[in-house]
């Protein structure tokens, strides 16, 4: 469902059940952040035998290269070392032009710096742009103030033993204990069976993690399977019949879903209990790292069901016994056409929001850089790394980012301190100093690996403690040096704030719209698609897409109220996902039985309108023939339609209500 009415209202602190419930333990979580822990308690040592300095950067990067499988993990340990050796070279060749000139320094810093934050907006480069410019900028401060040419070599080949040496150990560590992306996939799919069952055993359960399951889609045990591939794990043939088992588990989660949903489709005990029973045992098989085949499904002959309960176990039996059947036609797993183009983006040259990112980005760097300079107070160098880590395109995005950086700054800052004060000067030995850093990184990893509104909290908590703990190749003792860091996150976080919202501020909405056009466009595909395969993976692609639009939509309490958009806008989409949340089971299920039914395309055009997507338009196309099944499943959807109509007016009456100017 969409955002309630009053979540914005009540501003972006979650309340602290909330917290608790992005705390617990999900699936694969202890797992990743022991990993994580192991890491950097290795990196730790390593650090600490040799004398290197930077070990508290050394050890935060592993946050950046542990994916939850082994092989992803490695790739991007390596792909980041490469980067960075890539990095460092050009900075060597800018520092020969304006090493001994502070005012050329200056000059190239904004340069380079609006350049790569340019493409970080309008290119492909958009996931390391940003890291990018501030490693060249922070990069060529450093190298000004060492004096020594020998010295400033030094210093870069330290800079790449900074990342070398935790790619090294993230590399060991994965090949010893990371776990199989073909594992993960398995288990992802037996839980989701596992779940299906039991949904379908207490139809009145809660439905929160079937929701979950559903918006979080397939993307990801896709991608596990095809990196599976590479690694060797899984042949072409059970690649094929994997791939058709996701599609499947897509189908049997959206008919356990209309089943847990409406009374009227729910399966009497005598049906439900042999299709929980096939399930778990699919599940196991899954779990064991095989999967299922020639899956005889008996169901009790001679039991009358009502349309909608029809629906759902012919779907239900449709899928189960054909669960990793491969269609016979080519391409089993079809991707949705990918957007041609090259580097830049389409709207690169005439978008100016690109430009204004760049701008707006490296001001408030260059503000933060030029005020410790003339300070004197090298110390809060922080505030120049942070404008480039928080700032993102809209001001919802921004503010997010640097709210979850100050709650996980202070905490983080809170364990470093009193770590100082009361543990490390009891501490005697490495061995102390590893135990040290494995509970406070698991500490840290545990909110990094949750869900993404806490996620980046967690890689503060680490960076702040790191840099209290480790204040250059080993432990020390200064609360100035915590201190002043503290100061200069806080200190860059008050200045990007400033900028992104004050300053060609940028609304989440123009996002939101284009999402909602994308996410339409995405139903009609799967309305119109033959190929049950085919239409399954689109389905679960949509599921996505809703999920990430919900997101997008629960993003506008953070911004301004001079940002957001007016709360006409805001109840229209409301109401547009929780419609489409509302027609997604029933149209799914007519698309399975009448593939280009032309009713069910009209009540998807008719939530275009209503959204006000004037682009979106859809060929209702011929008549087709009666179904009652269909004609049930269309019922419930305008039932479901006129009840969202029935409450609408209140709920726009509340939103401008809460949003009524002073």
């Amino acid at each position: 469902m969409a955002l309630p009415a009053g979540d914005i209202a009540r501003g972006p602190w979650p309340r602290p059940g909330e917290v608790l419930r992005l705390l617990a333990s999900t699936p694969g979580r202890l797992e990743a952040t022991t990993r994580i822990a192991l890491i950097c308690a290795l990196t730790t040592l390593v650090t600490s035998m040799y004398g290197t300095p930077f070990a508290a950067i050394s050890a935060y990067v592993v946050f950046f290269m542990i994916r939850p499988d082994r092989v992803t993990s490695i790739v991007l340990s390596i792909a980041m070392l490469l980067l960075v050796t890539v990095v460092l070279g050009l900075i060597i060749v800018i520092a020969m032009f304006c090493i001994d000139d502070p005012m050329w320094r200056v000059v190239w810093m904004v340069v380079l710096s609006v350049g790569l934050l340019f493409l970080t907006s309008a290119s492909k480069l958009r996931p390391v742009g940003a890291i990018l410019a501030m490693i060249v900028g922070y990069a060529l401060d450093e190298l000004g103030i060492v004096p020594v040419g020998e010295l400033a070599t030094r210093a870069l080949l330290y800079a790449w033993l900074m990342v070398a040496i935790p790619v090294g150990v993230v590399i060991v560590v994965n090949l010893l204990m990371g776990p199989s992306p073909r594992k993960l996939a398995c288990q992802a799919l037996a839980r989701r069976l596992r779940l299906a069952a039991e949904h379908l055993g207490a139809p009145g359960a809660d439905r929160t993690a079937l929701t979950a399951c559903l918006r979080e889609g397939s993307q990801q045990i896709a991608t596990w399977l095809r990196l599976s591939k590479v690694e060797g794990s899984t042949s072409a043939a059970d690649l094929a019949a994997l791939h058709q088992a996701v599609a499947s588990t897509t189908a049997i989660l959206m008919a356990v879903d209309m089943a847990a949903r409406e009374p009227q489709a729910r399966l009497p005990v005598s049906v439900a209990a042999p299709v929980a029973e096939t399930l778990l045992a699919m599940a196991d098989m899954l779990e064991q790292g095989g999967y299922p085949v020639d899956i005889e499904l008996a169901l009790p002959a001679g039991v009358t069901l009502p349309p909608l309960a029809n629906a759902v176990v012919t779907e239900l039996q449709s899928a189960i016994v054909r669960f990793a059947v491969v269609d016979s036609e080519p391409a089993a797993e079809p991707a949705t056409p990918k957007a041609r183009g090259g580097f830049l983006l389409p709207d690169a040259r005439t978008n100016p929001a690109h430009l204004r990112y760049a701008l707006k980005t490296t001001a408030a760097a260059m503000f933060c850089y030029l005020l410790y300079m003339q300070l004197d107070w090298s110390g809060i160098h922080t505030c120049f790394i942070t404008c480039y880590v928080v700032s993102l395109s809209s001001a919802a995005e921004t503010v997010e980012k640097l709210t979850l950086r100050i709650t996980g700054c202070l905490v983080g800052a809170a364990l470093g301190i009193a770590t100082i004060v009361w543990v490390l000067p009891a501490m005697t030995s490495i061995n102390e100093l590893m135990v040290l850093m494995f509970v406070g990184m698991w500490l840290a990893a545990w909110v990094a690996q949750g869900s993404p509104r806490i996620a980046y909290a967690g890689f503060q908590i680490a960076f702040a403690f790191l840099l209290c703990v480790l204040q250059g190749a080993a432990p020390a003792f200064d609360l100035t040096i915590a201190r002043d860091r503290i100061i200069g996150i806080l200190l860059g976080n008050v200045v990007v704030y400033l900028m992104f919202t004050r300053v060609w501020p940028v609304s989440i909405a123009g996002q939101a719209d284009a999402a909602l056009a994308a996410l339409l466009r995405q139903w009609e595909t799967v309305l119109r698609t033959a190929r049950a395969g085919q239409r399954r993976t689109l389905a679960a692609q949509a599921m996505s897409q809703h999920g990430a639009l919900e997101a997008n939509v629960a993003l506008l309490r953070y911004e301004p109220a001079w940002v957001r958009p007016a709360p006409e806008w805001i109840a229209q989409r409301r109401r547009a996902l929780v419609e489409l949340d509302a027609l997604e089971g029933p149209l799914f299920l007519i698309a399975e039985r009448i593939p280009g039914d032309a009713p069910s395309q009209a009540r998807l055009r008719s939530v275009a309108e209503r959204a006000g997507i004037s682009e979106f338009a859809i060929d209702t196309g011929a008549i087709t023939t009666p179904d009652t099944t269909r004609d049930a499943l269309l019922a419930l959807a305008d039932e479901r339609l006129a009840s969202i109509a029935r409450e609408t007016p209140d709920a726009v009456s509340k939103e401008l209500l809460t949003h009524a100017p002073a």
